[in-house]
């Protein structure tokens, strides 16, 4: 079994992305591929086995064309708030950590993270590992699971990635050497610059420079690449950049500051008929908006308060009252309910908040998680759908209410005002089935392109396989998984 694990000179470096292109251009060459992350932060979750991973770890399944695991991402860590998170081991939620004691914690977790790793390993020819943040930051060594504290303990070849893109290439990259610990270093076989746009040439001084100062192979410049536009994002701050195309109508989703499985409007955006304005903290939802999305949220009861803070709920009000549409998914639902009850203080100090009051129902959050996978159709058009639900809190109606959902098994799901303009639900990934997300285009006077967003995704997938091809030194990067540090 050969392994490769790409580590970053920072966050956003495109470290996912490129993983899943290797992914996806390795299965194309006949072999089986699997990817891997130790540890992941990250709110964009997606169900595996009845469990839960990292978003970014389904999509490197789905570009290797095999069902998402949890020996994928054993260890996934959703923040929570700013100084403490959730902590899902192999696919369960096994605790709430703050910070610093998930640092003194980290040592524990890379037992878990090895026995995932020796399972997979099992199943392939080639192991892609994706690090998190960056192995610069030293501070965050000790007990490190997540870079070269996983690296050394698997014994896996590292090839460093820098991003072109934000400047400082060469420093970050011989900076990192310069910065990180000896042993460490001897780790890291190669580098990959990422998104760079321009002629190549350019940079054949700088990349030389790196070769020499480091001793490292370059592997390959990699352009700016379209494509990865059409894939989930892993972290929200790509939110903060997100373009929207000037479409006829306009679809508003307020940024909560837990903002959470936030994919779920990535086939919306890609619609050419919509304008989806992803609204920053701080800003006035627009007034033209056709619907207004709220969304998931690691956070129910404080991104409520958030989102009061923002006046957002006067903005929805005045929304309402101009006859528009309103959605609630999963947090976003519970949000449009009576009230939030937390008797377990399963989000903080025990309580009950007053929801928007929009639906007549009332959320009760649990301890329990429900995760699963789900089909079923719409009440009103009977048009289908495929989604998942990751949640905490049971909800229930005061009285008769209409559902927005049926699901495969038999359940309802959601609720819709009398008015049909108002409406909630648990479940992500609603808009994906091109048939599902029609039926609301056409309800706000817009027509779908009709592409179902797993196709598009697919699609993209094999044009960054394709570039990768091009531009990187694929056997060599194969020579340094099947030799090893």
């Amino acid at each position: 079994m050969a392994a490769v694990m790409l580590q970053g000179t920072g966050s956003d470096v495109g470290k996912s992305v490129l993983v899943a292109g290797l992914c996806r251009l390795l299965t194309q060459r006949g072999l089986t591929v699997r990817p891997f992350k130790p540890q992941n932060m990250s709110n964009n979750a997606a169900v595996a086995e009845g469990g839960e991973i990292g978003r970014a770890q389904a999509l490197q399944a789905l570009a290797c064309r095999v069902a998402p695991g949890i020996d994928m991402n054993p260890v996934l860590i959703k923040p929570q708030s700013d100084t403490g998170a959730q902590v899902v081991v192999h696919g369960r939620v096994v605790g709430t950590l703050g910070a610093a004691d998930y640092q003194h914690r980290k040592s524990e977790l890379l037992a878990a993270v090895l026995q995932s790793w020796q399972r997979l390993r099992t199943q392939a020819d080639i192991v892609i590992v994706e690090g998190a943040g960056s192995p610069a930051e030293i501070n965050l060594r000790a007990g490190d699971i997540a870079n070269m504290g996983f690296a050394r303990a698997a014994g896996v070849p590292v090839v460093l990635v820098g991003d072109i893109d934000r400047g400082g290439v060469i420093a970050s990259i011989v900076g990192t050497k310069m910065v990180i610990d000896a042993d460490d270093a001897t780790m890291i076989q190669g580098f990959l610059i990422n998104k760079f746009r321009g002629d190549v040439r350019l940079f054949d001084n700088g990349y030389a420079e790196i070769e020499r100062r480091t001793g490292w192979a370059g592997l390959g410049v990699i352009p700016w690449l379209a494509a990865a536009r059409q894939l989930p994002a892993e972290d929200a701050v790509v939110l903060d950049a997100a373009a929207t195309s000037d479409g006829a109508i306009t679809i508003a989703v307020p940024m909560l500051s837990r903002i959470a499985n936030f994919d779920d409007f990535d086939s919306v955006a890609h619609e050419p008929d919509v304008r989806l304005m992803m609204v920053a903290p701080g800003q006035p939802l627009p007034g033209d908006a056709a619907l207004i999305i709220l969304p998931g949220t690691k956070a129910t009861i404080a991104d409520l308060a958030f989102l009061r803070a923002q006046h957002w709920d006067i903005d929805i009000a005045a929304h309402v009252r101009r006859g528009g549409a309103l959605l609630g998914i999963c947090g976003g639902y519970q949000m449009l309910g009576q009230t939030i009850e937390d008797p377990d203080g399963v989000e903080g100090a025990p309580g009950t908040v007053s929801g928007l009051g929009y639906l007549p129902v009332v959320t009760r959050l649990t301890g329990d998680k429900r995760v699963v996978e789900v089909t079923g159709t719409s009440i009103r058009d009977g048009q289908p759908f495929a989604g998942y639900e990751i949640h905490v809190g049971e909800t229930r109606a005061l009285g008769p209410v209409q559902p927005l959902l049926r699901l495969a098994s038999g359940e309802n799901d959601g609720a819709v005002s009398a008015d049909g303009r108002i409406a909630g639900c648990y479940i992500h990934r609603l808009f994906d089935h091109p048939a599902q997300r029609g039926a609301w285009l056409a309800r706000l006077g817009a027509q779908s392109d009709g592409v179902a967003q797993d196709h598009r995704v697919d699609q993209a997938l094999d044009a960054l396989a394709a570039a990768l091809e091009e531009h990187v030194d694929v056997d060599r990067l194969l020579g340094i998984a099947e030799q090893g540090p």
